[in-house]
Formats: C-alpha cells, structure tokens, sequence
C-alpha cells in the first residue's frame, strides 16, 4: 500500500523559470508514484505558477527579487528596501514550515535560501517536525567553483548541508560534470545521488501538425528560444538583425519564443524591427518541446532546461550562452560542445554578422548530435523515487 505523504519544495526562481519548470516536474513524478500526496511549492518567479500544477500540488508566492552578481539580490517589483524584503521572505517561510509542516523538505539549489532566509526557517522546522527529511536538489551547473566556495561559505551553505540536510540530489551526470567534487559538496547522511537530467518528456505533438499550424509549407523551420527571457533580448534582437543581413538567403522560417519575462516594448521594439522577415514572434509557445521537435534548428542560449529538451529531442542546436553574471551558462555549452552534441557562438562574439554565419552553417551540418553523446535523461523519476525511499 502506497502511503501520502506531505511535500514542501522551495524553490527561488529569481527572473527565471527553469527551478520552477524541474520542480514541477520532479512534484508530477512524485504525486504519481505516491497518489494522495499533497506538494506545496514555494517559489517567487514573477510569473508563478507557470506550468500547470497537477492535482495535489498547490503554490505560495514570495515576493521576487533578483540576482544582481552573486551572493547580492533586490527586489524586482517592491520598492522597498532590501533588507525589508527579506525579513519579510523569511518570516514567510518560519510561518509556512511551522503550519504547514511536510514530512519532506526539498531546497532547490541553494542551501540556505537567497541571503541565508532559509536558515532560520529549516532551524523552526526542525523544532515543530523533526522527522522531516531535508534534500537539497542541484542542477548539474551551479557557477565557477571559486564563486560558489567563496558564497557557499560567506552564507553559511556548507555548515547548513551537515547540520540540517540528510540527502543530496544531483540533476544532472557525473560522467558530464562532477558536481560532488568540483564543488566540494558535504556528503549527508543520506549520500549524494545523481539522477540524470531532468526533462519534460511530452507528449509530443506530430512535426507535421506544427508545420502546418505555423504555415511553414516545405520550409526549413528554425525556432529560436531564450527562456524565461528577462536577459535574452540582446540574442533575439541580433538574430532579427541577422536575417536582415541574409536576405533573400534567409529562405527559412522563424519561429521566435522571446520568454515572458521580456518587457512588452521591448517585444514591439522586435515586431518592429522583424517587419516582412519570415519570423514569427510569440512571448512563449505552450508546448515548446513538440515545436523543439518539429524544428531543423533550434537556437538558444545554454540553460538547463532548454537544453536537456534540446539533448532528450536529439535536435541540432546553436547555442549562445549567457555572458554573465554566472558562469553556469557557458560552463554547459561548453561541456556539451566537448561531446559534440551542440555548436556555440561565443557570446563576446555575438554581432549581426557572426550570428548570419553560424545559422547558415549550422543548418547545413547534418553531424549534430553526435550520435554517441547520449546521456540519462529521467531525472524527475529518479529524483521522486530517491525521496520517497527516504519517506518509506
């Protein structure tokens, strides 16, 4: 007999939705190996909840802030000061852990929470329920190991995993990149798992109908996409510049995901330059993995989740990674490239010019992915069954 149980996930998005995309995942996996289980998922993305949460999970919203350079936040919509954000986050936090109080915790990526707000909250929890188990989940790439150590122990992060943490989960491959080491992660009493990447695995609609549906009659399609997108308009704006240099070359069609995180005059100031180019510009598409699967070309930059869609798909991709603050961008594409499994445009070298070069090229490659770079890709349901064992 399968038992309920009661889950909490925290999840601090910043401007992005990737966190908030695995959690939901990984909260889907778990609902079905353990039906009657209730998930509380705790997250501040502006746009929260995003996704469709399935029956049985539910969401609270802190207040958002965003990451200026590590280790430094502030309000995104508030204007208020700093400080006041985050008393208030944290007393959210005591409040929830303190009502709410799930047989398991699950932290996503950040040990203490943004600032140390975590803390006080996993302190308060372990007082009001201490048979909660505590896992904090990684994404494979968190930044340059010398900017994590630095942060991790100026936050108190390494001395939290070994007073507070029983379990470690990893989303990614030690055979990519070896998180456990290149970070120095405490290893639980529970150990340090990992369980591949996690990705959305459909259903995927047929090619053919999203051909048709966007009108791309015996056109190559090339679908061009940056996330969330509060930092891919500068990608967007030189590729709508890019296939204005090609001209009558550019004898394919765009379809463009801007993100929905994008500014509303900063779309129109796109729309605007686009104007009698083959593109398509959309805020965001509602099921990006089958227009991922339809497309000849996908060019993106190197977050997580689009690029496990893009690995899982076994799509050709160009790939221009995020210039900064983190390294984490770069650090994939480059890992991923290594195994031949995408090309990349160097973001210090991103111009109208070079972006025109790369996207005729690449849509002539047929060498993309290499066919022996598969990696494991059922990271939600590894991660649900590595929770639920510490619950069963």
């Amino acid at each position: 007999m399968t038992h309920a149980y009661r889950f909490a996930i925290y999840s601090q998005d910043g401007m992005g939705l990737g966190h908030l995309r695995r959690n939901t995942l990984i909260g889907q996996k778990i609902l079905e190996a353990a039906p009657g289980s209730n998930i509380l998922l705790i997250a501040d993305s502006p746009v929260a909840p995003f996704f469709r949460l399935p029956p049985g999970m539910d969401f609270i919203k802190l207040p958002s802030i965003q990451k200026i350079s590590p280790g430094v936040w502030q309000p995104t919509h508030l204007q208020v000061h700093e400080q006041d954000v985050q008393e208030l986050r944290a007393a959210l936090l005591r409040n929830v852990f303190q009502c709410y109080q799930p047989d398991l915790l699950l932290v996503d990526h950040m040990p203490v929470g943004a600032k140390g707000e975590l803390t006080p909250a996993l302190e308060v929890l372990r007082q009001a329920h201490p048979s909660c188990s505590v896992v904090l989940g990684l994404r494979d790439i968190l930044d340059a190991r010398e900017v994590i150590a630095r942060v991790w122990q100026t936050e108190g992060a390494y001395d939290a995993l070994r007073s507070y943490y029983h379990r470690v989960l990893i989303y990614g491959s030690s055979q990519v990149f070896d998180s456990c080491s290149t970070y120095s992660l405490p290893v639980p009493p529970q150990g340090i798992h990992y369980c591949g990447y996690v990705v959305n695995p459909g259903p995927i609609r047929p090619a053919s109908q999203i051909r048709q549906d966007l009108h791309a009659g015996k056109r190559k399609l090339v679908f061009v996409s940056a996330g969330g997108g509060h930092d891919g308009y500068p990608l967007m704006r030189t590729y709508v510049q890019a296939l204005r240099l090609l001209e009558n070359r550019a004898d394919f069609l765009t379809l463009m995901a801007v993100g929905v995180n994008l500014p509303p005059p900063m779309i129109q100031a796109l729309e605007d330059e686009a104007q009698g180019l083959p593109i398509q510009i959309h805020p965001h598409v509602d099921d990006s993995l089958s227009h991922i699967a339809a497309a000849d070309l996908v060019v993106c930059m190197a977050g997580y989740n689009t690029l496990a869609e893009v690995l899982y798909l076994k799509k050709k991709a160009l790939v221009v990674p995020r210039a900064g603050p983190s390294a984490e961008q770069r650090m994939r594409a480059g890992l991923f490239a290594n195994r031949g499994l995408v090309e990349i445009l160097d973001p210090r070298d991103l111009s109208p010019q070079a972006l025109a070069l790369s996207l005729t090229a690449a849509l002539q490659r047929n060498d993309l992915p290499a066919p022996n770079g598969a990696i494991e890709m059922d990271g939600a349901g590894q991660a649900a069954g590595w929770l639920l064992e510490l619950l069963r």
